[in-house]
């Protein structure tokens, strides 16, 4: 075909539609650029502020971090309400405090070892650990399915723990308080993740122990994410 049929062609191509047109891209193959916003509340102790490791390094920050890895197009605002040597008694008077909203999409309840370490009666930890799961459902908009409790580690396992008077007495409180607490998300219906047991190879594994000879290093905190991720991911997306 020569020039003047195939210039002849194309006018008529385009004055039907059919060629000067641009190609749409198929919407099957587009992909959804939209920011799916969350908002993770972290209540604790040391455990949850990361005592000895860097802010980047404490799990909360870890897991944040995963999680935007794991949900495309996501942005997470983290608030942390935690301090080295709160009881649950402290938690409870820190919220009160800080007053956190109650559009939070993912809500983290670790607390209840400085009850153990200061000798504080059992009952306290019972009346005030269903008091804090109630408040963590309320900041997380009243969904339980959007509270995850993590266990309290065993720091028996620790040079610090080993150098007190009797280390197996830590680790049977210890027991007792996650057993309780594990119970009550059980009859509850929510979700409880045992990290324990990550902690309990502190002497074996001296790289899972801050240098402070007490508390998780961040590599311990990297294993605590692995068992929290999906649990975590899937109350985001659900």
């Amino acid at each position: 075909m020569n020039s003047f049929w195939r210039k002849t062609l194309s006018i008529v191509l385009c004055t039907l539609g059919l060629s000067c047109q641009p190609k749409k891209e198929n919407s099957t193959n587009m992909v959804d650029s939209t920011t799916q916003n969350f908002n993770f509340l972290a209540l604790g102790d040391s455990y949850t502020i990361g005592e000895s490791v860097c802010d980047t390094c404490r799990w909360p920050a870890q897991l944040k971090a995963s999680l935007i890895d794991e949900i495309p197009n996501s942005e997470i605002s983290l608030s942390i309400i935690a301090q080295t040597g709160w009881t649950t008694t402290d938690l409870l008077q820190a919220i009160s405090e800080a007053s956190p909203s109650n559009d939070n999409n993912l809500v983290s309840l670790l607390i209840g070892v400085n009850n153990q370490y200061q000798g504080k009666p059992f009952s306290i930890y019972e009346t005030e650990f269903v008091q804090l799961l109630d408040i963590a459902i309320e900041k997380a908009g009243g969904n339980k399915t959007k509270v995850i409790v993590v266990s309290i580690p065993d720091y028996a396992f620790t040079p610090f723990g080993q150098a007190m008077s009797n280390p197996n007495q830590i680790t049977s409180d210890i027991i007792e308080y996650n057993t309780f607490a594990e119970s009550v998300c059980t009859q509850r219906g929510i979700s409880f993740v045992n990290i324990t047991d990550i902690t309990q190879e502190g002497l074996n594994d001296p790289s899972l122990v801050a240098t402070d000879g007490l508390h998780p290093s961040e590599a311990a905190y990297t294993l605590f994410v692995e068992r929290l991720i999906s649990v975590a991911k899937l109350k985001l997306i659900d």
